[in-house]
């Protein structure tokens, strides 16, 4: 059935336009396109051209830019700059996880229409900033592929990768997530999960080479 055809202008658009509501909320509630939403204003203010100032007279102050937001804007700017992504909340480093927390904060506001201009300008140069982040499910995704890939070479018969002093890039990649999972198990920051698997498939991975009888063959795929 298709959906009948609003009288325009529409009474609920444009009672929810004078309490404050922005038009992308409005669209987003009653399900129809903010192009729809904004025509049905246009009819609604040549009849009452106050409903503008009402609009803006009802609308939710922006929140004011603190100079602790605004450096948090900046190093969220750098760190996207220097890693190629935006923080997350499962990062390795306070900092990190913090400024995830206030974007978070800022996607939020950006959702409900009442984002500072400032801070949504500036975001506006990293695409889809304000959209949830999918890395941790791809970070997952990967953890459980070297998981398998260091599992399958220690099942054949190879020794422990390496992460240093080592031309075989397969060892060295191996070798580096190993040496991360070392250094979370020891600060305490493993997953009590993941440990467990490591424990299964990987046995004796805390310890490493000089435990299981010397160097054994190479890294390389077959």
């Amino acid at each position: 059935m298709t959906e009948s055809r609003r009288v325009a202008p529409d009474p609920g658009f444009v009672l929810q336009y004078r309490q404050g509501t922005p038009t992308s909320k409005i669209a987003a509630t009653a399900g129809v396109a903010e192009t729809t939403v904004r025509y049905h204003l246009q009819i609604a203010a040549k009849a009452d051209p106050g409903i503008r100032d009402e609009h803006k007279a009802a609308l939710t102050p922006a929140p004011r830019k603190s100079a602790a937001g605004l450096r948090n804007l900046a190093d969220v700017l750098a760190f996207h700059e220097a890693h190629g992504r935006l923080p997350v909340s499962h990062g390795k480093t306070a900092r990190e996880r913090a400024l995830a927390a206030w974007l978070a904060n800022r996607r939020r506001q950006a959702a409900e229409g009442t984002l500072s201009p400032a801070y949504r300008d500036s975001l506006g140069v990293i695409p889809g900033w304000d959209k949830p982040s999918t890395r941790k499910a791809e970070d997952g995704k990967r953890w459980h592929q070297r998981l398998e890939e260091l599992h399958r070479i220690m099942a054949a018969g190879g020794d422990w990768p390496r992460h240093q002093k080592t031309d075989d890039q397969v060892e060295r990649t191996l070798g580096v997530w190993l040496h991360g999972q070392r250094i979370d198990y020891r600060a305490g920051r493993l997953d009590p999960a993941k440990e467990q698997k490591l424990n299964i498939l990987l046995p004796g991975w805390r310890e490493g080479r000089g435990h299981r009888g010397g160097r054994r063959r190479t890294h390389s795929r077959p």
